[in-house]
């Protein structure tokens, strides 16, 4: 979301004081004379504020996404574990239920009275010693039949505490895409308060930026990956930002950098701020096509450097894939992957 021009405060929680600002700002703009610019200019800063603070609650639902998915993973592994615990579990007493069987029939009795109701002594002997290599045969297995039935306690607990995170995980998910869905449609609303000709003047606002100095190896790719990876984000240009998605028909911003390079077959973090750590770090005097530039200081926004002082990014709701000025905002990092 490439629109954002110079520091603003940060956005609070309290709802009802952003839509009043949010009207304040529409009203003034409606009634003010032609000549009164700053209306006008603070709504566009307001727009700035809630794109800024929807793409950062993007991120978050992206990070909260991607752990639910790995603890969906892991549950499933878990109830994969506890199956098959169980099915040990009823082999084993089985076992167990056929060894008693044949203590039975080998005399199942205290071995004084079996010897004296024996006839024979040599009789007595052979039953009773297979009587002592079966009793002790069921031993084991009652040794191991209690481990496993420990085993599966454990196994069934660990279910049960990654289905709760599972679940925590599901809520902050969903807590996250209610914020991002409220500050973009209160954005939409601000925007469309605008005349024509001020929505374009904020178009063209969000893609100016300061010139990116750059040595004479900078239009060369870093490696044949990122070579592929640019590739594959130019051919992402003019396709939909869609928040929380990652490709191919639309993308929000490290949506469209994990794609891309999922293109070159290299695997990067779901959200920007993972991504930022996902190679080395480089001046961004020195950077080459295909590395990562991240914006902002808590780098809640990502773009792919492809030379000339130029990115591609998804910037926002409403506007598509697109080249933008490396300077369009403040750069925090820039990673080689």
């Amino acid at each position: 979301m490439g629109s954002h021009r110079r520091p603003v405060p940060s956005f609070g929680s309290d709802r009802g004081a952003v839509a009043a600002v949010g009207l304040l700002s529409v009203t003034a703009a409606l009634g003010a004379a032609p000549a009164a610019a700053t209306p006008h200019d603070d709504t566009r800063a307001e727009v700035d504020r809630l794109y800024e603070e929807a793409e950062k609650a993007t991120e978050a639902y992206n990070e909260a996404d991607e752990r639910a998915d790995g603890l969906r993973r892991q549950v499933r592994t878990a109830q994969d574990g506890v199956a098959r615990q169980q099915e040990r579990i009823n082999t084993m007493r089985e076992s167990l239920g056929s060894l008693a069987g044949a203590q039975y029939r080998s005399g199942g009795l205290d071995p004084s009275l079996t010897l004296l109701f024996s006839d024979d002594s040599e009789d007595y002997l052979e039953r009773a010693s297979v009587l002592d290599r079966i009793t002790v045969r069921q031993a084991g297995e009652l040794r191991r039949l209690r481990g496993a039935l420990r085993s599966l306690d454990r196994d069934r607990a660990e279910a049960a505490r990654t289905l709760r995170a599972l679940e925590r995980s599901r809520e902050d998910a969903a807590a996250h895409k209610r914020t991002v869905e409220g500050r973009l449609a209160e954005a939409r609303r601000l925007l469309n308060s605008l005349p024509a000709g001020e929505r374009a003047a904020y178009d063209r606002a969000a893609r100016s930026g300061r010139a990116h100095p750059h040595g004479p190896d900078a239009a060369v790719p870093a490696s044949a990956r990122a070579a592929a990876a640019v590739a594959a984000a130019r051919s992402a240009l003019g396709r939909p930002y869609v928040w929380g998605a990652n490709g191919p028909g639309g993308f929000d911003c490290s949506g469209l950098t994990q794609w891309s390079y999922a293109q070159a077959g290299v695997s990067l973090p779901r959200t920007s701020q993972a991504q930022r750590y996902a190679g080395r770090q480089v001046p961004l005097s020195e950077a080459r096509p295909g590395d990562l530039v991240l914006y902002r200081s808590d780098a809640s926004h990502v773009g792919m450097y492809v030379g000339n002082g130029q990115v591609i990014h998804a910037p926002y709701p409403g506007a598509a894939v697109r080249h933008d000025p490396v300077g369009m905002m403040p750069v925090s990092a820039v990673t080689r992957v």
